[in-house]
């Protein structure tokens, strides 16, 4: 079946304590999964694309918290510079990818030839038609090799959106993020929602799939993310003949944990009581 946007349950919740618990463990997993793609000489390559204010930046930061920092690189991706608009468009993402062995995250990457180039017109017709089967071989000669993809589209609301965006200009330590882009944007969703689901129809392969997470509660987001990363990362593993050990106690993190919020809560209400 394929994904669509208009199927994505964006009401799901977790509960915070649930959240704390779940990220500990999930935070340690990626870490293991880490090591084990050093040691194998995988390169593992994260795509992240959704609507503006959809936790992107967020669910990365927590992806990569407690993996080695000498393991990753997050690329920022914005519009292409003047020189590297005299090559083939895909020219300065083949320069970012990861070693064997790294992780590459790519906040925005080549899908803004069918999502921003194709709405805001700077390819033409023909050239974001056939991009399609040009990011669907380029993904290919990768995963045929050495590299785990991955692709997520992180979605919320437009009620939700506009609360994120109000906040943002409130806030003057998070006004930076929000531009008049931004704003102008909004009135563009339709038709970015309808080129995402063109994308999924087209570019959603076994190889490198697409992973559509709610957005509209960060913490489920986040915690999403992370597990279905690991996840996928563990299927490969098995393609390969290669099992991914987990090296840590899992219900020892856990017990940790819930003794921490134990103790924390307990510490909140003897402040409570004096």
């Amino acid at each position: 079946m394929t994904q669509n946007l208009t199927n994505l349950d964006l009401s799901i919740e977790l509960d915070k304590k649930m959240y704390k618990k779940k990220l500990k463990v999930l935070q340690y997993e990626m870490l293991n999964a880490q090591q084990f793609l050093l040691k194998n000489k995988i390169g593992l390559i994260l795509v992240f694309e959704g609507m503006d204010a959809a936790g992107k930046g967020g669910a990365i930061k927590r992806l990569i918290e407690r993996v080695d920092p000498r393991g990753y690189v997050v690329h920022p991706i914005s519009a292409p510079q003047p020189h590297e608009l005299r090559y083939n468009y895909l020219q300065r993402f083949w320069r970012k990818l990861p070693q064997h062995g790294q992780i590459a995250i790519f906040d925005r990457s080549w899908y803004g030839r069918v999502l921003v180039e194709r709405i805001e017109g700077f390819a033409t017709k023909d050239e974001w038609s056939r991009a399609y089967e040009e990011m669907n071989n380029f993904e290919k000669i990768l995963t045929a090799g050495d590299y785990i993809i991955i692709k997520f589209w992180l979605h919320v609301s437009d009620e939700e959106q506009l609360k994120r965006f109000t906040e943002r200009e409130q806030n003057p330590y998070k006004s930076w993020k929000l531009t008049e882009e931004d704003w102008r944007n909004r009135d563009k969703t339709p038709k970015y929602v309808e080129a995402a689901n063109d994308m999924f129809e087209k570019t959603d392969k076994k190889n490198a799939p697409w992973i559509l997470v709610a957005g509209d509660d960060k913490k489920y987001a986040r915690v999403q993310v992370l597990q279905e990363t690991i996840a996928h990362i563990e299927r490969e593993a098995q393609k390969r003949g290669l099992h991914l050990t987990n090296v840590l106690d899992k219900a020892q993190l856990e017990d940790e944990e819930s003794s921490n919020l134990e103790v924390l809560n307990d510490n909140l209400k003897k402040k409570k009581t004096k």
